[in-house]
């Protein structure tokens, strides 16, 4: 073989960074399992970790951490040609909208997400065993508190979302709303798209217990979210930092002023359509009103009670 004996009996050395940074995908990937190598690479070189997106694809196979997921394929029913309206700047449309789980003793709760279509950015994650308009009122006039009054507001013909009296209140603020074609979810993308991402990484994952604990666990992953997940349509820049560049190349405030929140009152009457440029009409009847109550008010035994199913 013309082989040096040497040679034929060195063994097989890595070096030590090479070491290092195996062990260092490793243990990024099994902190956050449901990423795939693409955002552990981006993860990595935000930590000042160059590493090449192929030898990360590499380690997680070897080492069985790669992400399957089998993806389920829909079709479309329906023209598709229908123009929506994109967003072209933070604030200019919201979408918000409801996903539902389950206690381990099997009762059931619902979440009110609240998402910018523009930067990402979630606004607002409200834990529930019912939500009705009131309380959607609340949560929105929390997020205008912090982030400003949106120009637009996309959601589906839920019986939250078209009471009279959330669109009177949003009609007070100069909100427009936009409501998708009933049976058509994918004409709200980016919250489809938030709730997968909302599944598969925290309730999929998560045991709950009551309705403290899972607000607690809903405050968290909201925070990783927009502060250190790498977003892929964003370039790998977390929400935060796009919206904080957004505003450094336009020269916008940090926040939009607005009305405080202990001026925020539902008015009540006044039966109109959908603001909204071509949104179907809606058929719906006068639903009871009930007085406005703060969410920071509930009691903890409140909250842990499960409310009666016929609501």
């Amino acid at each position: 073989m013309n082989l040096n004996r040497s040679t034929f009996y060195l063994k097989f050395q890595v070096s030590e960074t090479s070491q290092q940074q195996r062990k260092r995908v490793i243990e990024l990937s099994k902190e956050k399992p449901r990423y795939g190598y693409r955002r552990i690479t981006a993860l990595l070189k935000r930590a000042n970790e160059p590493v090449n997106a192929k030898r990360v694809r590499r380690i997680r196979g070897e080492e069985g951490l790669q992400v399957r997921k089998r993806q389920r394929r829909l079709r479309r029913v329906g023209p598709t040609e229908s123009k929506r309206r994109v967003a072209t700047y933070p604030g200019e449309v919201w979408s918000w909208d409801f996903v539902s789980d389950q206690m381990a003793n099997g009762s059931r709760f619902r979440i009110l997400t609240l998402i910018d279509e523009y930067t990402r950015q979630c606004l607002a994650l409200h834990a529930g065993w019912t939500i009705r308009a009131t309380d959607a009122i609340d949560v929105i006039a929390k997020a205008m508190a912090i982030y400003g009054v949106p120009t637009h507001l996309r959601s589906d013909n839920g019986p939250e979302f078209i009471a009279y009296q959330l669109q009177d209140w949003l009609k007070t603020k100069q909100v427009k709303t936009l409501y998708i074609t009933p049976g058509s979810p994918w004409e709200q993308a980016w919250i489809e798209s938030f709730h997968d991402k909302l599944r598969d990484e925290l309730l999929n994952r998560e045991w709950f217990i009551g309705l403290l604990q899972t607000q607690c666990l809903l405050n968290q992953w909201r925070r990783e979210f927009n502060e250190d997940r790498p977003h892929s349509s964003l370039g790998y820049q977390t929400p935060e930092e796009f919206a904080a560049n957004h505003r450094s190349k336009t020269n916008l405030p940090c926040e939009t002023p607005c009305v405080p929140p202990a001026a925020l009152v539902a008015p009540q009457g006044g039966r109109h359509q959908s603001t909204s440029k071509g949104s179907p009409p809606i058929t719906r009847t006068q639903p009871k009103i009930r007085a406005l109550s703060s969410i920071d008010l509930k009691t903890t035994q409140t909250l842990q009670t499960p409310h009666d199913s016929s609501f």
